[in-house]
């Protein structure tokens, strides 16, 4: 993990490699899109194809990743879950959303699409596909509060987000919607329905937060009964999404909230395997670290121009 995490200090995004216990093998890599050259990119690509065979027994998808297009790829993060033997056996295709916000935009990750082998289940990588990215983000940004968005109809889903972050709304206990929840989920559902494949005649429900007829934007095939949706051991989430959510429709719920030091504090007490949490606290100091040494290499670089810290010559000139 540390030599990986050297080995790319002089680049601009996040390429990350960690292990998970003895088994798995997880690699995190931030707007693939923009940097990788295109052998890389069709063997991520093919990854993540062999895993959505796998979870999807019918139909395909056609959204984010899933479309062809490289461009889809310059603002997501890929979290991807391998056995020790090169083995893809679980993605999370975390969305990158800038919202024009006032005074200055507002970064929101998005959890995003998440996958994984059924024979690979129920082996605690919730704690990987959800929360990892958003971890090592917190660390990169300084410590500066993270958003994070969600958009399912899995109550199992809508328990982890509501346990995990914090300031999450809506959730069945506690919690409320602020100004700022309404106004970020006004501009996912204005300018950004295309990152989870909600087309523009789905509704939106402001004051309980739900999308009404969710499926119809190249997201048709997730669509879930009530009886196919992984349900939650705390019974709670299981009624709140019953209640809220027409399943035969295609409703979603959006949540909203923040990976900030409490949200830190309750993810590494509660959700990570106390044999990974000193390797994970690693990988967020290097990762951190590398936004102090990034600019010392471009000043040191003079063959590239760092905005204004630096002259720079055009050879011939």
């Amino acid at each position: 993990m540390i030599g990986t995490v050297i080995k790319t200090l002089g680049r601009k995004h996040m390429d990350v490699t960690l292990r998970s216990g003895s088994d798995y093998v997880v690699r995190i890599v931030e707007r693939p899109g923009a940097w990788m050259d295109p052998a890389e990119i069709a063997a991520l690509s093919g990854d993540l194809r062999r895993i959505a065979g796998l979870t999807l027994y019918a139909g395909s998808l056609t959204y984010g990743v899933f479309s062809g297009d490289r461009s889809r790829l310059e603002d997501v993060i890929i979290t991807l879950v391998c056995r020790r033997d090169g083995t893809p056996i679980a993605f999370n295709a975390l969305a990158v959303m800038t919202l024009e916000t006032a005074p200055q935009p507002t970064e929101v990750l998005h959890l995003g699409l998440v996958m994984v082998d059924p024979d690979e289940r129920s082996k605690n990588l919730s704690w990987v596909l959800y929360g990892l990215t958003c971890f090592l983000i917190f660390f990169r940004r300084q410590f500066r509060p993270v958003w994070v968005s969600n958009v399912t109809q899995v109550p199992s889903v809508v328990g982890m987000v509501s346990e995990m972050f914090s300031n999450v709304w809506p959730k069945p206990q506690g919690g409320r919607r602020t100004l700022n929840h309404l106004l970020l989920a006004r501009h996912i559902l204005d300018d950004h329905r295309e990152v989870f494949g909600v087309g523009d005649d789905a509704g939106f429900d402001e004051d309980r937060f739900v999308i009404t007829n969710a499926y119809t934007g190249g997201s048709d095939d997730l669509k879930k009964t009530w009886e196919e949706a992984p349900k939650h051991r705390d019974d709670h989430y299981n009624t709140f999404c019953a209640e809220q959510l027409d399943y035969e429709r295609g409703d979603d719920v959006i949540q909203l909230g923040q990976m900030d030091l409490s949200a830190m504090r309750t993810y590494l007490a509660r959700e990570v395997p106390k044999s990974a949490i000193f390797g994970l606290l690693v990988a967020g100091i290097l990762v951190a670290l590398r936004r102090f040494i990034l600019p010392v290499i471009y000043w040191a670089d003079s063959r590239t121009q760092f905005s204004v810290l630096r002259p720079w010559k055009v050879q011939g000139k």
